[in-house]
C-alpha cells in the first residue's frame, strides 16, 4: 500500500508523528506522574492515536478520488453536526471555558472542530464542481446555511482560532481561483472590522490582546503563559538543554504537551533543533503547493490547496503564540502536539493529497506508455 504513494512526504509526516511522540513523552511525563500516578499516560494514548491516524491516513489515500469529488464534502456536514452535539447536555465536555469535545466510552474525548476546519476544503472544493456531485440541486441559501451555521456554532463553543483559519483559508482559495479585487477588498473591508468587533467585544479575549501588547503589564494571570514560553525558548539557547531536560514543563508552562508544547521543544533541542522541525513542516507546505499547481482537475487543485494553507497557519499561529508575536490561541501544533482528533483529522486530509499525488504519478506513467506504443507503431 505503501509503495504507491510519495516517499518523501510520506516520509516527512512519518518524522513529525514519531518526533511528536517523543515530544508528548518528553513534555508530559512529569505532570502524567503527578495527576494520573503513570508518566507514560499521555504517552500510551498518543502511541494509540499515531497507529489510527496512520490507519486513517492509508485509507483516504487510496479511496477513489471519483468517489471523493461526489461526496466529500459530507464529511464538512457530519464535523458541523458533531460540532452542535457538543451543546447537547451530558455529550460535550466543558474544558477551560470552553464546550469543544465530545465524550467517548473508554474516557476518551474527539473535538469536531480539528476535523470542521479541515474538511472545509471539500466543502469549498466541491462548490466548485457543483455539476458534479449533490450539491447542485441545493439552493444558495441552502449553502449558505451549511456554511455560516457552522462557524456560528464555533464561536459560541468558544473557538475562535478554528473560526479565524476557516475564515482565512476561505478568502484565500476565492482570490486563488479567481475571485476579482473588488471583491476581495470587500472581504476584507467586511471581515477586518467583524473580527475587531469580536475580540473586543469579549472580555477574555481583549484581555489576551492586551496581554500580548505588554505581557509583562500582567505577568502573573494573562501575560503569565507567554512570558514562560518566551523564558523556555531563550532557555534553549542553540542547541538546547536536552532532551527530557527542560525546566519549563516543570508547572510552570501551563499545557506543555499541547498548546505550548513548542515551547518546551525549543528549550530542550535549542534553536537548530527548532528550524529543523520548521523545515519539516515547511517541506510538507511546499510539497502541499506543489500538488495543488501539477494538478489539471479543478475539484483536486482547491484541495490540495486548501489542505496546504490550512496546515500552514494552524503552524503559524501555534508557533506565533509560542514565540509571543500573536496573541494566546488555543490551537494546536499539527503531528506533535498531544491530542487525537487533531492527530486523525489531519492524517485523514494528508492521506487525500498523497491521493492527489498518486493520481498525477499514474496520469504520467499512462501517457509516457501511450507515448511509447505510439511510437512503435
Amino acid at each position: 500500500m505503501l509503495r504507491h504513494l510519495s516517499s518523501t512526504l510520506l516520509l516527512a509526516i512519518i518524522t513529525l508523528m514519531g518526533v511528536g511522540l517523543v515530544q508528548v513523552y518528553s513534555s508530559s511525563y512529569v505532570f502524567a506522574t503527578e495527576s494520573y500516578g503513570d508518566g507514560l499516560f499521555f504517552f500510551k494514548r498518543q502511541f494509540v492515536s499515531i497507529i489510527i491516524a496512520f490507519s486513517v491516513l492509508l485509507f483516504s489515500a487510496h479511496l477513489p478520488l471519483k468517489f471523493v469529488e461526489k461526496w466529500g464534502w459530507l464529511l464538512w456536514l457530519i464535523s458541523s453536526l458533531g460540532v452542535a452535539a457538543t451543546f447537547i447536555p451530558g455529550l460535550g465536555v466543558r474544558v477551560g471555558g470552553a464546550i469543544r469535545w465530545i465524550q467517548l466510552p473508554m474516557g476518551l474525548r474527539f473535538e469536531p472542530s480539528e476535523l470542521l476546519k479541515l474538511s472545509f476544503s471539500l466543502f469549498f472544493a466541491a462548490l466548485l464542481v457543483r455539476d458534479e456531485n449533490l450539491l447542485k440541486k441545493a439552493k444558495w441559501y441552502v449553502l449558505a446555511i451549511m456554511l455560516i451555521a457552522p462557524l456560528l456554532l464555533l464561536l459560541k463553543q468558544p473557538d475562535f482560532g478554528s473560526f479565524a483559519i476557516i475564515v482565512v483559508v476561505a478568502v484565500t482559495l476565492l482570490f486563488a481561483f479567481g475571485l476579482k479585487w473588488r471583491y476581495i477588498a470587500a472581504s476584507f473591508a467586511v471581515i477586518l472590522p467583524a473580527f475587531y468587533f469580536l475580540v473586543m467585544t469579549k472580555e477574555y479575549r481583549r484581555a489576551r490582546v492586551l496581554a500580548f501588547l505588554d505581557p509583562w503589564s500582567d505577568p502573573e494571570q494573562k501575560g503569565f503563559q507567554v512570558i514562560q514560553s518566551m523564558l523556555s525558548f531563550s532557555s534553549g539557547g542553540v542547541t538546547g538543554s536536552g532532551l527530557g531536560q527542560g525546566q519549563g514543563k516543570l508547572f510552570f508552562l501551563p499545557e506543555a504537551h499541547t498548546d505550548f508544547t513548542m515551547a518546551v521543544m525549543g528549550e530542550e533541542i535549542g534553536f537548530i533543533g527548532f528550524i529543523i522541525v520548521l523545515a519539516l513542516y515547511g517541506f510538507i507546505v511546499l510539497r502541499g503547493f506543489q500538488i495543488a499547481m501539477k494538478t489539471d482537475v479543478i475539484y483536486r487543485r482547491a484541495l490540495a490547496l486548501g489542505i496546504s494553507v490550512t496546515f500552514a497557519l494552524s503552524i503559524f499561529i501555534n508557533i506565533g503564540v509560542v514565540l509571543g508575536l500573536l496573541p494566546t490561541k488555543g490551537l494546536t501544533l499539527p503531528f506533535l502536539s498531544y491530542g487525537g482528533s487533531s492527530l486523525v483529522a489531519c492524517c485523514f486530509m494528508f492521506g487525500l493529497l498523497l491521493n492527489i499525488e498518486k493520481s498525477l504519478h499514474e496520469e504520467r506513467q499512462s501517457s509516457f506508455l501511450k507515448t511509447q506504443t505510439s511510437l512503435k507503431f
